[in-house]
């Protein structure tokens, strides 16, 4: 593809998410902390108190019509005061557009759950809750969806260990599944490349039909 013809191609996706983003702070520019637009894709900004207002306008307007919900996830940003972003991705095929809401959240404070607004929501906010903790409020069945019952801790928490907590393992003695705190079998080992450790010092089999020069 030539500078020209990604030049226009831009410009025929970057115009209407313009427009839209006009649009959308005209109507309801005081549930939008900021906007921006980047890489082809608009993202708007809320605060947890006007999530569902934002939601309910871009899935009834007219000119959004955003009525698919494709998915809810976290983010973790653990050196920040609010550590979560909770993400939104909504689709208009209307429209053929993408748009992204943004709201920011502490541990302690729970989000409006969109379960009102898009049903789909339901299973993705339990994904939420699983892997980061992120709390939502009014969710008719907030709980663990991928990890196990009685699991302990947020995996995809930034500070969670890679190792995590638990293993599970089956034991052929009581003949059923049993959860151990995890056992390292060797300490971690930085690796030295300068040591004889990292690198064999013979010629391996095979290894003498490789030319030298």
């Amino acid at each position: 593809m030539s500078d020209t013809t990604e030049t226009a191609t831009q410009g025929a996706v970057t115009g209407p998410l313009e427009a839209l983003a006009t649009h959308i702070t005209a109507k309801i520019g005081d549930a939008i902390v900021e906007h921006s637009l980047a890489a082809r894709e608009l993202t708007l900004r809320t605060t947890p108190d006007r999530i569902i207002d934002l939601l309910t306008f871009l899935r009834d307007d007219p000119q959004c019509l955003f009525v698919q919900l494709m998915d809810v996830c976290g983010v973790d940003w653990p050196e920040r005061a609010e550590r979560f972003d909770v993400v939104y991705h909504l689709l208009s095929l209307k429209k053929n557009l993408r748009v992204r809401v943004k709201v920011r959240v502490d541990e302690r404070t729970a989000v409006p759950s969109a379960v009102p607004v898009f049903p789909s929501a339901g299973w993705f906010e339990r994904e939420a809750w699983d892997m980061y903790g992120i709390m939502f409020a009014d969710h008719p069945d907030l709980r663990r969806i991928l990890t196990d019952y009685g699991f302990q801790g947020f995996p995809l928490r930034k500070d969670f260990p890679l190792t995590g907590y638990v293993e599970v393992r089956y034991d052929e003695e009581r003949k059923r599944v049993v959860y151990e705190p995890v056992r390292l079998t060797q300490e971690f080992r930085r690796f030295d490349f300068m040591s004889p450790w990292e690198g064999a010092q013979y010629i391996l089999p095979g290894d003498e039909k490789a030319s030298k020069g």
